[in-house]
């Protein structure tokens, strides 16, 4: 067996997973989900589902992936074999291999997307008196929306080199492997992403009233358009159920990703203290960094509008508004340049930690070397990229697989490990694993919340987003051949990947990996 890699230090462990979990969703999707759903209105079932279920289902991923790294698994499958005493559990572990993977193959086209935006400003090309146009119609063009395989021409060449640089960051990292690779950048990049959005904070908290003639659009009516409640948007399911999704992309639940990295954990590492850190970081990025950077500086010029739902999308605060607010802001270019580029550095410690969950599985499911395991990945996720960038009409391959695999998959995974958690591996047993090595003591009903409260709440939810959104996915998939494509797509890397899961699980089966499980079963 293979020796096991571990964390260098503690900090970096905290940081790694704090990069995972800060990314564009703090920056883009959570200003655009305040926006959508009622401002201040909004933070209220956000923070309900922060303490339901991001925090306990942190600390249950924490647990469970020491818990299965400390026995020689980390990944997925791997770990979920250990907790259900059973191989055959790795199965259902194949959903903790997909999820990452899928996300990867828009997430790198949008990250990219943030490293094109961060050039063009270097070069002056998107300011005012370079491109005069409407920066919607610009957006428009850069993803290509217009028309598939639109962005494989000529005009978009220079957008492929830059995928193709961010790919290459993205695998290098990756290729250094944990302690080198992702924990060494995430040491680097998170400070420096602090440092650019305070900067680029200060300067929107700093602006005052730019116009004299419209003395509503300040600082203070920015804040109020993020904070203030519009309290009618608690009565629609829609608030509660955006709430819910955002706190699963920003903490990364249910993703996969926390679960393998806390397996690198040593017996004796504290995951208590470590994982409400994690956590209270991506909070501070989201609510403190993201928020009042992005609402308030497009309220300050674009006023109302840039807060109306009918006008604001996931991606047009951050690549429409903000661009039209660095083109009236004194020094817009530079400011524009950090924006872009902190975005950038926030996507690739996400995109990073999407990518070591099926890297791992590699290695200790199929015996591959690390090298090896990447350059398979590798070509595996850039035919997904390639399949986005290629179908990138209307945005429809990205947006049914962020619907399908990163909202619908990410419930159902969350959904089972919390069952997994307090059902399978036990309250008790659990709690006594989370407190190993701790410095802090989590209050007992935490228990009865990962057990009782936090599935029932999956459940209720989940219901929820199906009524709300199976109809009118089921029927976008019959009228759209793409969207079908796409599913087809998914289903496909899915059935490779539990074929895989079969062909690891004979493979640890005749190495005796599982003859310890019958052990503790008696022991138990």
């Amino acid at each position: 067996m293979r020796k096991s890699e571990n964390w260098g230090t503690r900090i970096g462990v905290i940081l790694a997973v704090a990069g995972s979990a800060v990314g564009l969703g703090n920056f883009l999707r959570f200003p655009g989900q305040v926006a959508q759903n009622g401002g201040g209105a909004f933070m209220i079932p956000y923070f309900i589902a922060l303490l339901v279920l991001g925090i306990p289902l942190c600390w249950a991923e924490w647990t469970m992936g020491r818990y299965g790294g400390v026995r020689g698994f980390h990944s997925s499958p791997g770990i979920f074999s250990v907790i259900c005493k059973t191989p055959k559990a790795r199965y259902l572990g194949t959903i903790g291999l997909l999820i990452p993977l899928i996300i990867y193959m828009y997430y790198v086209v949008i990250e990219a997307w943030c490293l094109g935006y961060a050039i063009s400003y270097l070069d002056g090309s998107l300011m005012p008196e370079n491109n005069p146009g409407d920066y919607k119609v610009f957006f428009a063009n850069f993803k290509g929306v217009n028309s598939d395989g639109s962005l494989l021409t000529a005009e978009h060449s220079w957008f492929l080199g830059v995928l193709f640089i961010t790919f290459g960051l993205n695998f290098f990292f990756l290729y250094r492997g944990v302690t080198k690779g992702i924990e060494a950048f995430c040491r680097i990049a998170m400070p420096i992403m602090a440092v650019l959005a305070i900067i680029v904070l200060i300067r929107v908290l700093t602006l005052g009233t730019p116009d004299p003639t419209k003395p509503d659009q300040n600082v203070i009516g920015g804040l109020g358009a993020m904070w203030n409640p519009d309290f009618k948007k608690l009565s629609d399911p829609k608030t509660w159920l955006a709430a819910s999704g955002q706190i699963f992309f920003s903490l990364s639940v249910g993703f996969g990703v926390i679960i393998n990295y806390a397996s690198y954990l040593r017996k004796k590492d504290d995951v208590a203290l470590s994982g409400l850190t994690a956590t209270s970081m991506n909070e501070f990025f989201e609510v403190c960094l993201g928020g009042l950077i992005t609402i308030p500086a497009a309220f300050i010029f674009l006023g109302a509008v840039a807060t109306d739902p009918n006008h604001v999308g996931t991606f047009d605060l951050g690549f429409i508004a903000l661009p039209e607010v660095f083109a009236r802001m004194p020094l817009g270019q530079l400011f524009g340049f950090l924006w872009f580029f902190m975005l950038f550095i926030a996507a690739i410690t996400s995109s990073l930690s999407m990518l070591q969950p099926v890297i791992a599985f590699f290695e200790e499911g199929l015996g591959l070397k690390r090298h090896a395991s990447a350059a398979i990945l590798g070509l595996i996720s850039m035919m997904g990229a390639g399949f986005v960038v290629y179908f990138s009409k209307g945005t429809m391959a990205l947006n049914t697989m962020d619907f399908w695999i990163g909202t619908v998959a990410l419930f159902i995974l969350a959904f089972i490990q919390a069952v997994l958690y307090g059902w399978i591996l036990g309250t008790e047993k659990g709690e006594k694993e989370l407190h190993e090595g701790s410095h802090i003591r989590i209050p007992h009903f935490v228990q009865f919340m990962l057990k009782y409260v936090t599935p029932v709440f999956l459940i209720v939810i989940f219901v929820m987003f199906c009524r709300d959104n199976a109809v009118e996915s089921i029927a976008s998939i019959q009228d759209e051949p793409v969207a079908k494509m796409s599913i087809m797509f998914i289903c496909m890397i899915f059935g490779f990947l539990l074929l895989m899961v079969h062909i690891a699980g004979i493979r640890w089966e005749k190495e005796g990996r599982f003859d310890h499980l019958l052990e503790e079963e008696d022991d138990d």
